[in-house]
């Protein structure tokens, strides 16, 4: 993800995008996207997997150009994330099981 993440950022500073990424902007953007990847699957499970591909890229880019702006490092808070769910669904209430971890 190293050399993704420095192309990406490369790709913004020739372009002099990174005025436009505020935090709120970014916010937006990942959720526009979310959409379009959704759109993906309006209809039925019949999906097109390139489509999906470019669209979940999407979604990921602006990720890490919010977790940029934010000046948060991408690994460490989905790896602090994955220990708070840990502890909300532990193993043995959660193993094949969908609920929330308020309904466990």
């Amino acid at each position: 993800m190293k050399n993704a993440i420095q192309q990406i950022r490369k790709f913004n500073q020739e372009r002099d995008w990174n005025q436009f990424h505020s935090p709120e902007n970014l916010a937006k953007s990942i959720a526009i996207e979310a959409g379009e990847l959704l759109e993906c699957f309006q209809w039925n499970n019949d999906y097109d997997k390139e489509a999906v591909c470019e669209e979940l890229a999407d979604v990921v880019n602006y990720c890490i150009i919010m977790a940029d702006a934010l000046d948060v490092d991408l690994e460490e808070i989905v790896l602090q994330k994955l220990e708070k769910n840990k502890k909300k669904y532990p193993v043995e209430k959660s193993k094949g099981n969908s609920k929330k971890y308020t309904e466990l």
